[in-house]
């Protein structure tokens, strides 16, 4: 009860008061009648607080987002699936959802006739031309009787995420140079090494031919195994993109970090759908969440651009370097960079000597501050390092820019790199 007078509204309150005030002014004038219309006035929000203050409202909420996962700038659906088995008197629900800002204004909704059993299906969209993982609710619920003159508080805690991954463009194919890197195919690769029964035969599947059946390995084993000739060679990749504050300028949306990750997502897409597995490696070192995986293309860029939608810009002078410590480097290596400094050159001179073909676009990040600013080297001092590079400004279109680094052939300096040693030089 107690409740319920807490949560009258200026309606009930009003009329609680225009009772008194009738009540007061029938004795003062001798008026029966305006003494029974103020009694009637008053009585009508106690006898409401009275009958809300025993109801029993049960309310269930079920939320979903479809999809979790949606480009910058694309629309999700949210689902509301509300139910109350309490026995209750008809009344108002007033919804309210709690959604970051940058998805949109908070949608709010009046459903009425909440009775036993009452079930009530709400749909709302949300969209961002913002990356990032964001939770929607909780759900404020405020019950209020048919007259608007009390309203009861109730919150349902749970929330759903949703990740705005970058936004992405479709690039051409271009060739990428390497041994085992240049188309992406699965390729087989015959075993050298290790006896028959050890090595060329697996566990027997479902819906192999029975005819590849070793025997002699079966019966060593235990179970079926069947001979494997060949294994494919899975051809991999390495997207790194560079985000560190000092080698990025602007702020927000038109920032050039913002730029570099959407030009790291869109490669990441494109390199997995042409077949290489594909792991995400920062400034900060490689993210665990999109090591080098196995599946199919579809579900291999998942894990990448949830990892892109939530990058931000780092304080860290230098770039770690402990992911070229392992002994599982090589194949191509397609870098996003920012500003380039003397203090990084030791560092993209070993990733390229670590690399098997090395490609990297360089933004001109001067030119998101001032258009007219002149060409930064950044695309030079890589290129001295080995690289294939081509420069990006803010008016560049991707898939242009994509298009010019395959027509950008391998420098001298990257011959060096990948193994052959310079030509000597006459002594004078």
């Amino acid at each position: 009860m107690r409740e319920a007078l807490a949560g009258l509204t200026v309606r009930g309150r009003a009329f609680i008061a225009a009772g008194i005030t009738a009540i007061v002014c029938a004795i003062v004038l001798g008026q029966p009648a305006l003494t029974r219309v103020g009694v009637l006035v008053l009585a009508l929000p106690l006898v409401t607080a009275v009958v809300l203050s025993r109801s029993r409202y049960k309310l269930a909420l079920v939320r979903t987002v479809t999809p979790q996962l949606v480009a910058a700038g694309q629309p999700a659906r949210v689902n509301l699936a509300l139910t109350n088995e309490g026995r209750t008197p008809s009344g108002v629900l007033l919804l309210e959802d709690h959604v970051p800002y940058v998805l949109g204004t908070r949608p709010r909704f009046v459903l009425e006739g909440i009775g036993h059993g009452w079930r009530r299906h709400v749909t709302y969209q949300v969209r961002s031309d913002v990356r990032g993982r964001f939770d929607i609710g909780p759900m404020s619920v405020r019950v209020s009787d048919p007259f608007g003159l009390i309203e009861l508080g109730r919150a349902f805690r749970t929330t759903v995420p949703l990740t705005v991954t970058p936004r992405t463009v479709p690039l051409p194919n271009i060739p990428l140079g390497g041994a085992w890197t240049g188309s992406g195919d699965n390729r087989p690769r015959a075993f050298a090494t290790g006896s028959a029964e050890d090595v060329t035969v697996r566990e027997y599947r479902r819906g192999d031919d029975l005819r590849r059946v070793h025997w002699r390995s079966s019966a060593r084993v235990g179970e079926l195994m069947v001979r494997r000739e060949e294994q494919p060679w899975q051809s991999r990749a390495t997207l790194f993109l560079d985000n560190r504050l000092r080698s990025h300028r602007g702020q927000g949306i038109a920032s050039s970090l913002e730029a570099a990750v959407s030009a790291a997502a869109s490669i990441a897409v494109h390199l997995s759908h042409r077949g290489f597995t594909v792991r995400l490696v920062t400034a900060t070192g490689e993210d665990p969440s999109s090591a080098w995986h196995f599946r199919d293309a579809d579900l291999n860029t998942g894990p990448l651009l949830e990892a892109l939608a939530v990058v931000q810009a780092v304080h860290q002078p230098q770039l770690d370097t402990a992911w070229l410590a392992e002994g599982t480097h090589g194949g191509l290596t397609v870098a996003v960079f920012g500003a380039v400094e003397a203090i990084d050159v030791p560092v993209i001179r070993r990733m390229q000597l670590h690399a098997g073909s090395a490609m990297a676009i360089a933004l001109d990040v001067d030119a998101w501050v001032s258009p007219n600013a002149a060409p930064g080297d950044a695309s030079g001092a890589l290129a001295q390092q080995g690289w294939r590079v081509t420069p990006l400004r803010p008016r560049d279109r991707l898939d242009s820019v994509w298009q010019d680094l395959g027509r950008s052939g391998p420098t001298s300096s990257m011959v060096g790199g990948l193994g052959a040693p310079p030509a000597p030089q006459a002594a004078r």
